[in-house]
């Protein structure tokens, strides 16, 4: 098995110890991604400009391992605040069409950067 390490400048450059996404076995696990704009690496304002970023964010890192948003099998939704799951839920459907993913989504106690969104995907090749 070899892994490959994912790096994209269509997508943040990673905030800390960590790659974009990593590569094994025809499998792209990504890390997770914010709602940050990749030109400025500023933060969207508001739940909704972050999930469409994020999600943009996702697609372009799956897109540099040579997959896509139709190949993801798994993602996991972190909000800062469970309330927001209705508007993150109406763009993530948006992105993923009538054949969605498995997802689990969960509140957490905080987000790198004060983010209010973070998803992550592991998907195939």
């Amino acid at each position: 098995m070899e892994k490959k390490i994912i790096n994209t400048d269509k997508a943040p450059k990673a905030i800390g110890a960590y790659v974009q996404a990593t590569v094994i076995n025809n499998m792209v696990y990504t890390s997770g991604q914010l709602g940050f704009n990749p030109a400025t690496m500023e933060l969207m304002q508001g739940i909704e400009a972050q999930t469409t970023y994020a999600l943009q964010n996702l697609k372009a890192v799956l897109e540099a391992a040579g997959s896509s948003m139709e190949k993801v099998v798994k993602t996991t939704v972190f909000l800062a605040d469970i309330n927001d799951f209705a508007a993150v839920n109406t763009i993530y459907a948006e992105f993923f069409g009538s054949n969605p993913p498995a997802r689990s989504a969960l509140q957490v106690g905080a987000l790198p950067k004060g983010g209010l969104v973070e998803i992550e995907a592991v998907a195939y090749i």
